[in-house]
């Protein structure tokens, strides 16, 4: 599994990618940007926190955690957010990405189902606003217990590691796999395609690789799907 992502790491400087990766940067600080901003208006400016949850015990955590660190809660907030958010540039680049990974190491390749630009739309939106919906809903676990780093992590990675796995995987296995097909590999691949949502997490949580993200997971999936699938046919 790590090696899928070495590959991809290593593919960024092809000129196939270049194009994808200018793309995915300016897309990545465009959506950190409005996802900073937005979090900032919310949580300094409006009263979307002052619901009473927990019999208001949840607004004071949030009013002295804002109070106290400011701008810092701000960044850690917009880290917890940000991978969620990031896969909406998915479907700008997804195509051309992964073109440009079959060329070089599957050329061999039939063509695709056709799967047009609106269906890979719809899965991004559809697993975005699960996941924003999701980890807007575990906030208050990362507010509660803030100084309880271990805690907040594992839950951070266990479900965006689920959704990101999930999401990365139905977008590439659908371009070639028909619907059961897809389900069978992702019920018989589900472990494996959760640890390669939690290494896409992680890497979208690290400061400057988070912004090429989106793409190297995009590549990383080519190479796992087409390995999990030829490992099922094989066998």
């Amino acid at each position: 599994m790590i090696s899928a992502f070495l590959l991809a790491f290593g593919q960024l400087s092809d000129k196939s990618l270049r194009r994808v990766v200018w793309i995915g940067l300016f897309g990545s600080l465009a959506i950190l940007f409005v996802v900073w901003f937005s979090i900032g208006f919310t949580l300094f400016k409006s009263d979307f926190f002052a619901t009473g949850w927990l019999f208001g015990v949840f607004d004071w955590v949030i009013e002295k955690l804002t109070a106290m660190f400011g701008g810092v809660f701000i960044i850690i907030v917009t880290w917890f957010i940000f991978p969620s958010v990031a896969t909406l540039i998915i479907g700008c680049f997804l195509e051309d990405a992964v073109l440009a990974v079959e060329r070089k190491y599957y050329p061999g390749l039939p063509a695709t189902r056709v799967q047009s630009l609106k269906v890979i739309v719809q899965i991004t939106l559809k697993f975005t606003a699960l996941s924003i919906g999701l980890n807007i809903l575990t906030l208050p676990i990362y507010a509660t217990f803030f100084f309880l780093g271990p805690l907040n992590l594992f839950v951070f990675y266990i479900l965006n590691g689920y959704l990101l796995g999930r999401e990365y995987f139905e977008l590439i296995a659908h371009r070639r796999l028909g619907p059961l097909e897809v389900t069978h590999l992702r019920q018989t691949c589900k472990v494996k395609i959760f640890l390669a949502g939690m290494i896409i997490t992680f890497l979208m949580t690290v400061p400057i690789i988070n912004l090429v993200t989106p793409i190297v997971a995009t590549a990383a999936m080519v190479h796992l799907v087409q390995r999990w699938h030829n490992t099922i046919v094989s066998s």
